[in-house]
């Protein structure tokens, strides 16, 4: 049987050696449960197609602009559920976090007059203390995190209240450069260009480092021809995006800043012992316990993230309103971040998912919002089609799911 095994393990190396291997290895973890990015990046199609037969508007480059620096405020939000998901956890005050933030810049920018880097560097601390705070009542006390962020919702809103005072809105300076980062400064096409380079030429080094690692410990791993052929690929797509968005405005900071969060999440999550514990944990936590992972200081550390992403996504949401008011971080803000988090393909199980699905998600909720808003319908059918979208996300991490279980029994 062990003979059996070895020689069907030393087919499928060989059989992953190129293209037709790495296309075979993609179907084969699909059909055992393991989809990965494909219904959302299916979905988005689909989602886009859409709206551009209903509206020619819909993908031109000025609204793809404008799609991508409304996407980066909540989308780095949920960056930070992201990470909480991934341990099977959930937190419910991201919004009122992010409202907080915002509001504790604005009173320490405008209304102390402190540099405006100082505020920031505040408003960021005051939101790794509450993922601190969250932490210690998970771990000491066993609340569970629903309950202790539902109560640090309301709590946070209310103080957030507080901070605003009587005036209940405090505008920023429209000439400061925190406001031109979120709404005039856009990264020159030269330099847009020399990013998608970057980024092309890190996916192939990352990506060939990891495979002569899998090759060192006897595992299966990609051939130079699939990492060549991936690193181009995407390559031409960053291309082709940096040249479609410059015919209007090009590509904003504030969105390569959200692009850049996500890739350094990815890389601390598929990368390093942290990420692999974080997985570790979510999977299993009884398992990740017995093999000396410190179960409580992962806690508290996807706690720690998940606020202070709240609290960068507060302020960045503040400087692209330029002003921070009562329904900061209100509305729609924690539902969208959770459902941008879900969408992505993260596992409200925990142990599946990637930085990445907070990008993804985040374009699809974006891209609903817009293309309805350009059809003149009313923001409770928006509602309704991200409800709906969302619980098709959830039902296909059900089954897919249920198809690893069963197929690993197999």
């Amino acid at each position: 049987m062990s003979a059996i095994t070895t020689d069907r393990q030393d087919e499928r190396l060989k059989n992953r050696d190129g293209l037709r291997g790495a296309v075979a290895d993609v179907l084969e973890r699909a059909r055992g449960g393991d989809l990965g990015v494909i219904p959302v990046v299916v979905g988005l199609i689909v989602i886009w197609s859409v709206f551009q037969i209903l509206n020619p508007i819909f993908l031109s480059s000025a609204n793809l602009v404008n799609l991508t620096l409304e996407s980066a405020a909540v989308g780095v939000i949920a960056l930070g559920i992201v990470c909480v998901l991934l341990v099977g956890q959930i937190d419910l005050s991201v919004g009122s976090v992010s409202g907080l933030s915002g509001a504790v810049l604005a009173v320490l920018f405008v209304g102390q007059g402190l540099p405006v880097w100082l505020a920031i560097l505040a408003s960021v601390l005051m939101g790794a203390v509450v993922g601190w705070l969250y932490g210690q009542l998970f771990n000491r006390f066993g609340v569970p995190s629903f309950v202790i962020t539902l109560a640090g919702l309301l709590a946070f809103l209310g103080l957030q209240l507080y901070v605003l005072g009587t005036k209940g809105s405090i505008n920023l300076p429209f000439d400061s450069g925190l406001v031109n980062f979120a709404q005039l400064d856009f990264v020159p096409a030269g330099l847009s260009y020399a990013f998608a380079v970057i980024a092309a030429v890190w996916l192939f080094v990352s990506g060939h480092l990891h495979a002569r690692e899998r090759r060192k410990a006897g595992l299966s791993a990609r051939s130079l021809s699939t990492l060549v052929v991936r690193s181009a690929a995407l390559l031409v797509v960053l291309a082709v995006m940096v040249w479609y968005l410059g015919q209007t405005r090009g590509v904003g900071w504030m969105f390569v800043f959200f692009v850049a969060l996500v890739l350094i999440m990815h890389y601390l999550l598929s990368r390093t012992k942290w990420g692999r514990a974080v997985y570790a944990v979510g999977g299993n936590v009884e398992a990740a316990r017995r093999a000396g992972i410190n179960v409580r200081s992962i806690y508290t550390s996807v706690f720690v993230l998940c606020s202070t992403f709240a609290a960068v996504g507060g302020i960045l949401a503040a400087a692209r309103l330029a002003a921070a008011n009562q329904s900061s971080g209100a509305g729609d803000v924690n539902l969208n971040a959770i459902a941008a988090a879900v969408i992505g393909g993260t596992s409200l199980f925990g142990g599946r998912g990637t930085a990445f699905g907070a990008l993804l998600g985040i374009i699809v909720i974006q891209s609903i919002s817009s293309g309805l808003t350009l059809l003149n319908l009313d923001s409770s059918i928006r509602f309704v089609v991200t409800g709906a979208v969302l619980l098709l996300a959830v039902i296909v991490d059900s089954v897919s799911r249920r198809s690893r279980t069963s197929h690993g029994r197999a």
